[in-house]
């Protein structure tokens, strides 16, 4: 039997990190590292994909930069064959990336709608269906999809986010029923308000931390590192027989009215 702490060892495993150059991404793939694992990083910009890896090389920890579109089915399918080529099997596959576009839905541009589905969720599909077989072929693997407290819930200005976030839980399961039985567990995240560059205006704004203080149990924001934990649980071995489950990491505010 395991000990506790090879339960959670990822020593000898590589990783992909999807968005993962800067913010919630960096964050997890950073845990991944720590852990023990190979990380592969991704994003659209080369250049941040670059010093993404650099940062952690030069923390001592062994990364990679694919800098590909997850929305582009055939750039998808030629860098997991590279990665696979370069850094072996992918083991751990987490589905980070995701982009936020606002607006009340009857001034709802229909491209901007239909380009945060593409990110946030058919990107997913798109990924985990190159990732996968082999996957099965190996026998096991882990997918970790981020979700959000918004694939529960919804606010006014959001609502393809929401419908993204909402339909990614819902593939999160449909891929858990499909897979189990190759030894693969696919579960989700669910961040609750973290503090990152991009979310810094929303902090700098009186009324809306105010709300976000006030609506959050723990009385406060996320700390990125604090995903850590959470999504090294659901890549390691620790979390064998956890499928098709969304882990929420939101401070308690879905918790409570």
């Amino acid at each position: 039997m395991s000990s506790v702490g090879n339960l959670f060892s990822l020593e000898g495993k590589t990783a992909l990190v999807t968005g993962s150059y800067r913010g919630l991404g960096l964050s997890m793939a950073t845990g991944l590292a720590e852990a023990g694992a190979r990380v592969a990083i991704n994003g659209r910009s080369e250049e941040g994909v670059a010093t993404a890896v650099e940062a952690l090389a030069n923390a001592g920890f062994a990364a990679s930069g694919y800098a590909f579109d997850i929305t582009d089915a055939q750039a998808v399918n030629e860098s997991v064959d590279r990665i696979q080529s370069e850094l072996g099997s992918i083991d751990i596959l987490v589905n980070n990336a995701g982009i936020q576009r606002r607006n009340e839905l009857l001034e709802m541009p229909l491209e901007d709608f239909k380009e945060v589905l593409d990110v946030n969720l058919t990107s997913a599909f798109i990924v985990s269906k190159a990732v996968a077989p082999g996957m099965i072929s190996n026998r096991g693997g882990k997918i970790i999809n981020i979700c959000s407290l918004m694939s529960h819930l919804a606010r006014p200005s959001i609502a393809n986010y929401s419908a993204s976030k909402g339909g990614l839980l819902m593939l999160t399961k449909s891929m858990a029923g499909e897979w189990a039985n190759a030894n693969i567990q696919v579960n989700g995240i669910g961040p609750g308000y973290f503090e990152t560059d991009l979310t810094r205006p929303l902090k700098d704004d009186p009324n809306f931390n105010a709300w976000i203080c006030g609506r959050t149990p723990a009385g406060r924001w996320g700390n990125p590192d604090e995903l850590k934990g959470a999504v090294v649980f659901l890549a390691s071995e620790a979390s064998s027989y956890v499928n098709g489950q969304l882990l929420m990491v939101d401070g308690g505010l879905t918790a409570v009215v």
